[in-house]
């Protein structure tokens, strides 16, 4: 298999991989399915220390009105109509949450302020329903202490909208 070109990932960082059975991955699961609110690509996180969850969170969209979600999630975005680099100029489209609003950065601030600032260093974050996090999202971890990121084994395939773009347009790529 080919290796994973992420649009960002820090110096020094990788992304881990766990199976979908893993238990904080099903909890990860379970926030985004039930929490987020952005209907075009929702995600859910938490924030595991010694084993117990300590924080979690879910995305939520940049429009909170019915008829623009729904126009979003079939597609319309400025940002993908402009080709902007996936990551990276949110503020261009409404609909695109800031980092503020993603799971990973959400599931830090609950965990600081559910168990605090020293609990949090040296935690593990799972995140579900991505393939990669935003410089934003990877800053408020790092500052926050997070260890390690663990995303869904197959997350590249599963969530990454431009290989879906390409397979739909032109079938399977080859590894």
């Amino acid at each position: 298999m080919n290796e994973i070109k992420y649009p960002y990932i820090p110096e020094g960082r990788n992304m881990l991989y766990v199976p979908a059975n893993n238990p904080f991955m099903i909890e990860a699961i379970l926030v985004r399915n039930t929490e987020s609110t952005d209907k075009n690509h929702s995600t859910g996180a938490v924030v595991v220390k010694g084993g117990v969850i300590i924080g979690r969170a879910a995305n939520h969209a940049g429009f909170k009105h019915p008829k623009f979600i729904a126009l979003h999630a079939r597609g319309w975005c400025i940002r993908r109509k402009l080709k902007v680099k996936s990551g990276t100029k949110y503020w261009l489209c409404p609909g695109c949450s800031t980092h503020v609003d993603h799971a990973e950065s959400g599931a830090v601030r609950d965990a600081i302020s559910k168990a605090g600032t020293e609990a949090v260093i040296g935690a593990d974050l799972y995140l579900y329903g991505h393939w990669w996090c935003c410089k934003p999202c990877w800053d408020a971890m790092i500052e926050a202490g997070i260890r390690d990121v663990y995303l869904l084994e197959k997350s590249w395939e599963l969530f990454n909208s431009e290989l879906n773009h390409e397979i739909k347009k032109r079938g399977k790529p080859k590894n």
